[in-house]
Parts: structure tokens; C-alpha cells; sequence
């Protein structure tokens, strides 16, 4: 296939997304309504951010007050899962032309890595395909955004709990759509007990890291010992 049509398929495979981040980036909106952000604040926000739990996070810091040097490095904490997904999708863009990778780079979310890791190995034009998918996810964001900020004095007000079935099931959703083999289904559940245990623990979102590390090694340590048997 060629560079175009790789990217058209990039597009089509951001529509789950896109119908994913609808009603968080509302969510968002209308929050950071409340915190009196306002519409260019909000999109703005989205648009350079570009992070739904760092976004959430930071407007929930910012109805309280709190320094800027805080929320920078709340969010910068949060954000260092995205160093591993990065490093992972970096194996299966070797060969796309250097210009566009700091472009991908931006548009990596949980969502876009969930789908593109799943997906990139089919396509000759890696990058380009990830363009496509990360773009049409990025704009999907910002306009869900821009829907909840201008909406928010017409729906009803949302209280925050409400997302937290929201974010998990879509999470879910994305995770069920990578598990290939009972590998895959063990690396899960052990990174799933192991953030568990590490939340107690550990603060902010390292249980997160420590436990994408450790189960990811088990993995790894697992399919070499299978294929020397």
C-alpha cells in the first residue's frame, strides 16, 4: 500500500477512538468550565497538552489553587508512562523518515498506542499510518473539548465522580483489544495485580510504571524461556 492509503487507514482505525474521547472531553470541558478556565483556556489547554488525565488533573489543582511549578511537575509525573510506550513503538518506526517522528510523538495517548501497537505491524508505511491515526484522534480531542466548554451552561452540571467508570471501561476496552495468546492474558493480569499492590505504596502514578516494567520483563523472560524449550 501506499503512503496515502496507509494514512486513510490510520484515519479509520482513530474513529473507535474518536467516539471514545467524545463524552471524556466533554466531561472535561464542562470541569474545566467550572473552574473557570473558559473556552479558549479549555482548547488551548487541549490543544498543547493534549493528555485527558493530566488535563483532569490539573483542573481539579487548579479549583484549589495550586502553584504552577506543582501542576507542572504533577503533570510531568503523570505523563512518564508515555517514555515506555514510545520506546515500545519506536521498534516499528525504524524506517519512517525522521521528519514526521517528533509529530507522531506528540499524538502517542494511551488510546493511539492501544490501537496503533495492535495494528502497525500490517502496514508498509508505519509513520504514516500512525499520522493518520494520532491527527484524526488529536482533532477528535480538541473538538470534544470545544463541545464541553460551550456546552457547559446548557447540560446539566457533572460532578467528576462520574468519570470514574468512564476512564476505566474505555481503558479496558483498549487493553481487550491487544490480548493476542495467554501470554498476552498473563502479562495483563500480573501488571493489573502488581499496580494494585504498588498503589498502597508508592505515590502518584508510579504503581503504574513499576508494574508496566516488571510485568513487561516477566514476559519477555517467559517467551524467551517457551522458545528454548
Amino acid at each position: 500500500m501506499s503512503r496515502r492509503q496507509d494514512f486513510k487507514s490510520g484515519i479509520k482505525q482513530a474513529v473507535p477512538i474518536i467516539m471514545g474521547y467524545l463524552p471524556i472531553g466533554i466531561a472535561y470541558g464542562l470541569l474545566a468550565g467550572k473552574a473557570e478556565l473558559g473556552i479558549i483556556g479549555t482548547v488551548l489547554m487541549s490543544i498543547f497538552v493534549y493528555a485527558g488525565s493530566s488535563q483532569l488533573i490539573c483542573i481539579n489543582m487548579l479549583g484549589q489553587n495550586t502553584g504552577i511549578f506543582t501542576i507542572v511537575m504533577m503533570t510531568f509525573v503523570v505523563n512518564l508512562r508515555h517514555l515506555l510506550m514510545s520506546a515500545s513503538l519506536s521498534l516499528n518506526l525504524k524506517n519512517t523518515d525522521r521528519r514526521i517522528l517528533p509529530i507522531a510523538g506528540f499524538f502517542i495517548t494511551d488510546e493511539t498506542f492501544a490501537v496503533g501497537s495492535s495494528s502497525i505491524e500490517k502496514y508498509n508505511h508505519k509513520g504514516y499510518f500512525f499520522l493518520g491515526l494520532g491527527l484524526v484522534s488529536y482533532l477528535g480531542w480538541s473538538l470534544s473539548s470545544w463541545l464541553g466548554a460551550g456546552l457547559g451552561n446548557i447540560l446539566p452540571e457533572l460532578n467528576s465522580s462520574a468519570l470514574d467508570f468512564v476512564l476505566p471501561a474505555m481503558f479496558i476496552a483498549l487493553l481487550v483489544l491487544q490480548l493476542k495468546n495467554r501470554l498476552d492474558i498473563l502479562v495483563a493480569v500480573i501488571a493489573g495485580l502488581l499496580s494494585l499492590l504498588f498503589v498502597q505504596i508508592l505515590p502518584g502514578n508510579w504503581n503504574i510504571i513499576v508494574a508496566t516494567v516488571i510485568a513487561a520483563t516477566v514476559g519477555v523472560g517467559i517467551e524467551k524461556w517457551m522458545g528454548n524449550i
